[in-house]
């Protein structure tokens, strides 16, 4: 969209933080090869278009957003004379896409002295050719190194994670294994039985009754609560004690069955009344194989159900399923990775989680915030690890103003004062030599405080260090403070 163009002043061009340092010849073709246009409240250009034009805001107030699903979020507003914004890789040429990677509008009638790509590209590498080879050289490099790191990293969490979740699946895996060849074997003791009791002198009124007690005792199990392990012992002697006073022969080893069940002597007097005297030892036994196949069914539900849920946690995790960035909620995304690192922590650690669950969601990138709560619980893991192996992880949510804090607490020796503002730099690690890369807490930096807008910080003394992630609680990635370019380069 063009403006109106109105008169151009060398002069106010080179009052502008951008062009200060400029002969009054070169501003003179500045502005011989530009122009100064007034922009009306509206659009100046979209993300996605062709990058044409390298704009510097004169006076107005301008907005910048970015595409995130079907909505345009805002990332940046400002008056700041002298910001600058458009085809700022212009003179990067066809290595980088030359498109607006954002949408620009101004709100009220704002002016704006406007270069033709190719001539601001033609301008930088006239005036500046060692600026511009040193330019090209940290874009392009820093761009590379930072892929390389960043999938280095994310295939050392990977691993760290793939043999954590094994560990984990294997467990459940194990236990409906043994379950079901458990079950198996009472299924046949249950055929055996019941050819028995068919064999028996009873009529079809009474197997019809020991039909019925079975089906209630069904349905009692399903409603078993767990006992204390006094009151299971104290249920076991009285169900013993029982069984022995009605004849059943090896009482001693079918009541921790009944007392898991969660069935007591008045539900076995009311088997007693259901059924005849002479069948009574027959149906306690069949009652007895009916009961394990119900707990046996029960912990392969369990079991089965257990790795469904990790299953959900590693995609949640992973958000294979999901756009990379969208509004969520963090609560799910750290359940998930406690979840996923369960194995990691083990059982000595304890873990708290103190959640404000009136929280909103926030906008965010799903995969990359589990990459933060990865790093940060495992050092804290590996802090308290170093110091005996026993302590207290505690994740806290709570609002910051207009942002979320999650913070990440653990129990550990703490980070001495002395390396505390060092903690965050590439490559620095209190690790032993193949233990750590250095790079957890930099690329978590980056994508909290590069992508996400928000802050990451520190704060430790002994027994007590707390890492702090704060992100907007509203506003998506945020670009860098005027006069720098309203946007970040691609």
């Amino acid at each position: 969209m063009s403006g109106r163009p109105v008169p151009c002043s060398p002069r106010e061009i080179g009052s502008l933080f951008l062009f200060e340092k400029l002969s009054s010849e070169q501003l003179g073709r500045l502005c011989a090869a530009g122009r100064v246009e007034l922009f009306d409240p509206g659009p100046v250009y979209a993300e996605g278009e062709p990058a044409t034009c390298f704009y510097v805001m004169l006076e107005g107030t301008v907005v910048l957003s970015r595409r995130v699903g079907g909505d345009d979020v805002e990332i940046n507003r400002t008056s700041q004379r002298g910001v600058y914004a458009g085809a700022t890789q212009a003179y990067l040429g066809e290595r980088v896409p030359q498109v607006y990677t954002s949408s620009l509008r101004v709100t009220e009638p704002t002016r704006f002295f406007v270069l033709p790509a190719d001539t601001f590209a033609d301008v930088v590498r006239e005036w500046f050719p060692m600026a511009v080879h040193l330019l090209e050289g940290l874009f392009l490099g820093s761009k590379s190194t930072q892929r390389t790191l960043g999938q280095r990293e994310r295939l050392l969490a990977l691993g760290s994670l793939s043999a954590g979740l094994t560990h984990e699946l294997n467990n459940p895996a194990a236990a409906a294994v043994r379950a079901t060849a458990t079950l198996r074997e009472r299924v046949a003791k249950m055929r055996r039985k019941l050819a028995v009791i068919a064999e028996g002198p009873f009529s079809r009124d009474d197997l019809a009754q020991l039909m019925e007690v079975q089906e209630r005792t069904v349905e009692r199990v399903a409603k078993t609560s767990a006992l204390s392990p006094l009151q299971a012992a104290d249920r076991e002697d009285e169900l013993a004690d029982w069984l022995d006073d009605h004849g059943i022969t090896e009482g001693w080893r079918i009541a921790p069955t009944f007392v898991q069940a969660g069935l007591d002597t008045d539900w076995l007097e009311e088997v007693a009344v259901s059924v005849a005297p002479e069948i009574l030892p027959n149906a306690i036994g069949w009652l007895n194989y009916t009961v394990e196949t119900e707990l046996l069914m029960n912990e392969i539900e369990d079991s089965t159900t257990r790795i469904t849920t990790l299953v959900d946690a590693a995609k949640q995790y992973s958000h294979l399923d999901r756009a990379p960035y969208q509004v969520t909620d963090v609560h799910e995304l750290l359940d998930s990775t406690l979840l996923m690192l369960s194995g990691k922590i083990g059982d000595r650690i304890r873990v708290v989680k103190d959640y404000d669950r009136t929280l909103p969601r926030v906008p965010g990138y799903p995969a990359e915030l589990n990459q933060v709560w990865t790093n940060l619980i495992d050092n804290a893991v590996g802090a308290i690890n170093g110091a005996g192996g026993e302590g207290t992880l505690t994740v806290r949510t709570a609002r910051d103003g207009e942002r979320l804090l999650v913070e990440f607490c653990d129990t550990g020796p703490g980070v001495p004062e002395e390396i505390r503002d060092r903690v965050f730099e590439p490559f620095f690690t209190t690790k032993p030599v193949g233990e750590g890369t250095g790079l957890g807490l930099d690329i978590s930096r980056r994508i909290v405080v590069d992508k996400h807008g928000g802050a990451l910080r520190v704060e430790s003394v002994p027994g007590d260090t707390r890492f702090q992630v704060l992100l907007p609680l509203t506003a998506a990635p945020a670009g860098t403070d005027a006069p720098d370019p309203l946007e970040e380069p691609a």
